[in-house]
């Protein structure tokens, strides 16, 4: 079965001028590419990897929207077969976002919401953030959100996974939480949180599959292998560019099946 990237976005004009996305344009190597791709870019990016489906995040941040849930709908009607969303909320304005989570998350064109908390410069147990978990357990959809250390010239103590995160799946026991970027450089805290809590799940997106941290590798092949998911950060990575050297990793047919699609098929009911 063909892949399924759980962290993409199509990009705006106003995200791609955000000053802290120069630090991750220099880190991909696209200082002089254009970072705002069309959908017929995007499937065909997909398409040259076997990515049957990708689900689109939508972004929210304290400058207002980059990507909004609106045109990421517009990015689904495009191609309903081959993208789902990710909704993005204002957390300032908790019961807005209630509301928002309401209207957008339906569980099937949107299957959950995402969150990045270095753009808020807040921990996720922070309490701007509580009503989002609860509308997402309410929906009976995951949050996705960032862990590991930022790209952007920003604070990366927003994404250690303990003690922040852990408070929050200790105070939502019923919210399954889906931490992308791998968690660099606390694999030790993500791998031991995994073992505590069964709802909580990681992706390697903003990695190619064979610079991922050796430790986090003997993960996947072992209590991770029903946890881990892939990921791109499209357009940032391309999925070519991720997959490339799959087999570098060694994984097993049923592991690598877990990790391309059956995993993130599962935990988003697709």
């Amino acid at each position: 079965m063909s892949a399924i990237d759980v962290w993409a976005q199509i990009t705006t004009e106003r995200m791609a001028q955000a000053p802290w996305l120069e630090t991750l344009l220099r880190w991909t190597n696209q200082v002089n590419e254009p970072l705002v791709p069309t959908v017929q870019a995007t499937l065909a990016a997909m398409n040259a990897a076997n990515v049957k489906t990708a689900l689109l995040s939508a972004w929210h941040g304290p400058q207002g929207s980059l990507i909004s849930n609106e045109e990421v709908d517009a990015h689904i009607n495009a191609a309903p077969d081959r993208f789902r969303g990710l909704a993005a909320v204002d957390i300032t304005k908790p019961m807005e976002a209630v509301r928002d989570i309401r209207k957008w998350v339906d569980g099937k064109r949107f299957v959950g919401v995402r969150i990045v908390p270095w753009l808020w410069n807040l921990p996720p147990n922070d309490r701007l953030y509580y009503p989002v978990y609860a509308a997402c357990v309410d929906a009976g959809v995951p949050l996705c959100t960032q862990i590991g250390h930022t790209g952007p010239l920003l604070r990366s103590e927003t994404g250690r996974p303990i003690p922040y995160l852990e408070d929050v799946l200790l105070d939502f026991p019923e919210l399954v939480v889906v931490g992308g970027h791998v968690g660099f450089p606390w694999v030790d805290e993500l791998i031991s949180l995994t073992i505590k809590f069964p709802n909580f799940y990681v992706d390697t997106s903003a990695y190619a599959v064979h610079r991922l941290p050796p430790d986090f590798v003997a993960y996947m092949k072992d209590i991770g292998s029903s946890r881990v998911m892939f990921g791109t950060n499209w357009p940032m990575l391309s999925p070519a560019q991720c997959l490339t050297k799959l087999d570098v990793l060694e994984l097993s047919q049923k592991q690598k099946d877990a990790f391309l699609f059956g995993n993130a098929q599962r935990v988003f009911k697709l």
